[in-house]
């Protein structure tokens, strides 16, 4: 490695006994870690909630006074002391799942590409599923001692903040990044000078410098264009996820593909093994090809080695989500890149060139990274399905079962979307070793162990906990005036913790019906409003900026939950991000996804809710497909029916889940209760859930698959050569 560093600042003026503080505040272990948050919390619990549990702004402000007694009191410097412990053993344990299983490849690099990544809120380099996904891929990796390194961009006004207007309008609001309040360290050479790479754009060299974040073990690098030298609008660059603008777009990708390569080089790496997630990043792939042609490799031979050590992760068929660019943009952006691929324009264009309908061709991402990738994955087995016959055109000699594209159904990162007292139920009955155990189904039959009544409680503690939270949120707005009194019912202040809640909160776009539920209103209404047996509706999430159907979306359900005919049981909490997330995942009792099928990739916010005791009521499309079983929740609809037109589709489902929600969901959470007042066959349903799908769709059980199948398969093909060799 060439000596560039990334320092933890020293301006946190920590005594030296606890000045290890610094340490943990920068290692995003600390997200997945509750002991570890209660540690920053012991120190002062106001500043620590007005900072919004972020560590780094927290131990900035909290007075030296504070810090000098807390050296004095044994009772937190014993807590310190534990943490500091469990820190040390994760970050250099005895032994991994790696090292136990696949030794030789201790030292392999893996590279990991994505447009954005979801660690934490405090960090909000994300827009959605996506992002946290790529976030709790990391995380896993970094559990089981993959020796991975991440490759993405520190987004200068990170992703917007919404702010829903009194008509129920998404309003878009970006606020520039306080990078000395994130968790993130820029590279330094040895003189204290930044570490940059350059990317060519038309006519100029664009720079960007390198900064690092800790997660766990993995260091994540970030890309961020804001150099002195570059033109005001380059400094832009980085400024934002997913521009609609295709010159910035395409220019954010080269940056990233072609960059990240570069960066990596600089820092001393060369992977094993490359892996896209999504079609982002694959200018990645030409860029790598271009260094071996350079070496002296032909074309084909360069391109069939990166082939052998790459591979690519595709998370969606709604066109939306797949990149393409016009061939004159490329010409605009390529022109001096074919060449040093040694091809003509016609070749270059030949590897990702994809006819549309209306007569035009286009460049392919997707089509690019499925050509330079020897595995390749969907993200369940219904998706892996609905990729096969996507790309099929693609091996035109090949039978639709036979398209060379898997699947690896995703997983969600345990540590940090269970609740802590689950966490602490769990210790208590499925071992001490449950957390080195997570993908086993074995342990989980244990959940069954669990006193109905220490579930129950913890169920309720949540679901208060996520009543309070949302009580806070709209009194906080209220009293600063950004919200109309109208607006204050409609953010929740009269949800009543122990009536039956039910959650929907994801990126509003279309496929994702989120205004399905409301397609009879009256009868909904009917439903809500039974007496003695109410039901809450809790939505949540936000449309890109650009997408006009998917905002007006969020205006139809906001205007239903506006309505005084539903008294307050409706509710729509804006700015969706990690943090709300969490509470809504651990403290609703049922989680509602109504994708039109089969446009549900995957979708992990199910997963994180069963996690939590949370029972999921969904459509048999994506992950929900492969977990339900029948006890462990509901299906909305038929699974393979085959419908005239969506209208006839939405119909079906709707009437569907109208008659589920109010024949048996409703029935089950209220009726039956024992003389202590508890729902022992809803309970019942709780525990089938989480023992079945806790294990089966962690990210550890992920994690180990991608190594299995598509990092270190143990018919393994030959090394990469390194191009400078």
């Amino acid at each position: 490695m060439e000596p560039f560093r990334a320092e933890i600042p020293t301006q946190f003026n920590l005594p030296r006994r606890i000045s290890r503080l610094g340490k943990i505040a920068y290692n995003l272990w600390w997200t997945w870690n509750p002991d570890a948050q209660r540690l920053f919390q012991r120190i002062d619990t106001t500043l620590w909630e007005r900072c919004e549990h972020n560590p780094i702004r927290f131990l900035r402000q909290v007075g030296r006074t504070r810090l000098n007694e807390l050296t004095h009191d044994r009772y937190f410097l014993d807590y310190y002391d534990r943490m500091i412990r469990s820190f040390d053993d994760y970050m250099q344990p005895a032994s991994t799942w790696l090292t136990s299983n696949y030794l030789e490849y201790r030292n392999c690099p893996i590279a990991y590409f994505s447009t954005e990544f979801g660690l934490h809120e405090t960090l909000p380099i994300y827009a959605g599923g996506l992002g946290v996904l790529s976030g709790d891929h990391i995380k896993g990796a970094s559990d089981i001692g993959l020796p991975m390194v991440a490759v993405g961009f520190l987004y200068t006004q990170g992703y917007f903040s919404q702010k829903i207007s009194e008509d129920g309008w998404q309003e878009a609001r970006y606020h520039n990044l306080k990078f000395e309040d994130l968790p993130v360290l820029p590279l330094v050479e040895a003189d204290g000078k930044p570490v940059t790479i350059s990317v060519e754009l038309p006519g100029r060299e664009v720079h960007a410098k390198l900064w690092e974040v800790h997660v766990g073990r993995i260091p994540l690098y970030l890309l961020d264009t804001n150099v002195e030298g570059n033109s005001p609008a380059d400094r832009e660059l980085t400024s934002r996820l997913y521009i609609s603008d295709l010159d910035l777009r395409i220019s954010q990708e080269k940056i990233l593909g072609v960059g990240g390569v570069r960066a990596l080089r600089v820092l001393g790496y060369n992977p094993k093994v490359w892996h896209m997630n999504e079609g982002h990043s694959a200018f990645m792939a030409l860029e790598r090809a271009r260094e071996l042609v350079e070496a002296g490799h032909p074309f084909e031979e360069a391109a069939e080695k990166v082939r052998l050590s790459t591979v690519f992760t595709i998370h969606t068929p709604v066109p939306a989500g797949l990149d393409e660019f016009p061939l004159w943009l490329m010409d605009k952006y390529f022109a001096n890149f074919w060449s040093q691929l040694g091809l003509s324009r016609d070749q270059f264009m030949d590897l990702a060139r994809h006819a549309q309908p209306w007569g035009g061709e286009t460049f392919s991402m997707p089509i690019l990274a499925l050509r330079m990738s020897e595995k390749r994955n969907g993200v369940s087995e219904v998706h892996g399905h609905v990729s096969r016959r996507m790309w099929n055109f693609l091996w035109p000699d090949l039978p639709e079962a036979k398209v060379p594209v898997t699947h690896i159904t995703n997983g969600v990162h345990t540590g940090t979307w269970l609740a802590r007292r689950l966490r602490h139920l769990f210790d208590h009955y499925l071992g001490s070793d449950w957390v080195e155990l997570i993908d086993d189904p074995e342990v989980w039959e244990r959940i069954e162990e669990i006193p109905d009544a220490q579930l129950w409680a913890v169920r309720q503690h949540l679901k208060r906990k996520l009543t309070a939270h949302m009580r806070e949120r709209a009194r906080d707005a209220w009293i600063v005036g950004s919200m109309h009194p109208v607006q204050v019912v409609a953010a929740g202040t009269l949800i009543d913790p122990y009536a039956l809640t039910i959650g929907f909160a994801r990126r509003f776009a279309t496929y994702k019906r989120a205004n399905l539920i409301l397609r009879d209103v009256e009868r909904l209404f009917k439903i809500i409003n039974k007496p003695n047996m109410p039901v809450q509706i809790i939505f949540a999430g936000k449309a890109h900026p650009a997408d006009e159907p998917g905002k007006l979306i969020i205006q139809d359900v906001y205007r239903a939950v506006k309505k005084a005919e539903n008294g307050g049981r409706l509710v729509f909490l804006d700015d969706y991000d990690m943090n709300l997330a969490r509470y809504l995942v651990q403290g609703v009792d049922v989680w509602l996804n109504t994708p039109r099928p089969p446009n549900e990739a995957s979708g992990t916010s199910g997963q994180k809710a069963a996690l939590n005791g949370v029972l999921n009521f969904s459509v048999l499309d994506g992950w929900w497909s492969e977990g339900f079983n029948g006890d462990n929740g509901w299906a909305i609809g038929e699974e393979n029916a085959v419908y005239s037109d969506a209208n006839q589709q939405d119909d079906a489902d709707a009437n569907s889940l109208y008659d589920i929600l109010e024949n048996e969901i409703v029935p089950l959470f209220y009726h039956e209760r024992s003389a202590d007042g508890l729902p022992g066959d809803w309970i019942g349903k709780i525990k089938e859930s989480i023992k079945t799908l806790a294990p089966t769709f962690s990210m550890h059980r992920m994690v180990k698959e991608y190594t299995e199948r598509l990092y270190f398969p143990r018919e393994e093909a030959e090394p990469e050569v390194d191009p400078r060799d």
